[in-house]
């Protein structure tokens, strides 16, 4: 009797077990995904997006320094231009994200409207001017009061480090300097003294 018992048992738990087994394999096959197999997919979109976003700026950035190096046009020659065309201070020029076949120059009037200058980067031919309403050049006027340093020849100036790109005031330092992007490094120009120095932002992000 005991021994139809312990056989009884012994049965059962063989069966408890392998049903056991047969639910994890089910599982394994052709079940569901955990919550950690989701978790680990989407954190692997997200990277997978994030790498692309950082790939595609870092195209757009190579194409814009590419194109400076073939121009005609240097960042100084279409400030001229702009300037030629609409009479102001330039505060700002850099190749535009079209392509970059022409030079955005953004230009401020003696009363503070700021107009942006398109110029052609093979021709220097100006392409247009529109007013910006959204911003008011008063302050950079402000800033640039007592300086004899302007963004054309701060262009000129960090043209002895790389062709320029880009070139704008920087108004986070206490001083008026122009911030200039070139295809060998960021630099800051003096607008009293026309000294050039590295960004150190710039330089610390090179160290890294």
């Amino acid at each position: 009797m005991k021994r139809n018992i312990v056989i009884a048992t012994v049965a059962a738990a063989a069966l408890i077990g392998g049903g056991t087994v047969a639910a994890y394999a089910a599982g394994d096959d052709g079940g569901a995904p955990t919550q950690g197999q989701s978790n680990v997919r989407v954190a692997d979109d997200r990277d997978d997006s994030a790498r692309d976003d950082a790939d595609d700026r870092d195209d757009d950035a190579t194409e814009v320094r590419d194109a400076a190096r073939t121009a005609k046009v240097t960042a100084a020659d279409a400030i001229t231009a702009a300037l030629k065309h609409t009479p102001g201070t330039a505060v700002a020029a850099d190749r535009d994200d079209d392509g970059a076949q022409a030079w955005d120059v953004d230009v401020v009037k003696s009363n503070g409207t700021e107009y942006t200058v398109s110029v052609a980067a093979d021709s220097g031919k100006v392409l247009g001017a529109h007013r910006d309403d959204d911003n008011d050049g008063r302050e950079d006027l402000a800033a640039l009061k007592g300086t004899s340093v302007d963004a054309r020849e701060a262009a000129r100036a960090a043209a002895a480090k790389g062709t320029v790109t880009d070139v704008d005031l920087d108004d986070d330092n206490r001083t008026a300097v122009w911030s200039v992007e070139t295809t060998h490094g960021e630099w800051l120009v003096d607008a009293k003294t026309g000294k050039v120095t590295q960004d150190r932002d710039d330089a610390d992000s090179d160290d890294d």
